[in-house]
């Protein structure tokens, strides 16, 4: 079985969906497994937040999607 990855050869559909939706610094890399993404309701993805960012920090954007 392969193994799922984040990056790679191997990178699961979802990550590449949301890294070409919402690239960061590193263009199409994610660099650190707390990456997070908003996703609207309709499945488009609305931002990407760095590894450091809390859920506090983007609040207001999650709640502008509500």
């Amino acid at each position: 079985m392969a193994k799922i990855e984040v990056n790679g050869k191997n990178t699961h559909p979802i990550y590449k969906y949301l890294k070409e939706a919402a690239k960061g610094k590193l263009g199409n890399s994610i660099k650190w497994n707390f990456t997070k993404f908003l996703i609207s309701r309709d499945g488009e993805t609305v931002r990407r937040f760095a590894p450091t960012d809390t859920p506090e920090s983007f609040e207001k954007d999650i709640v502008s999607l509500l």
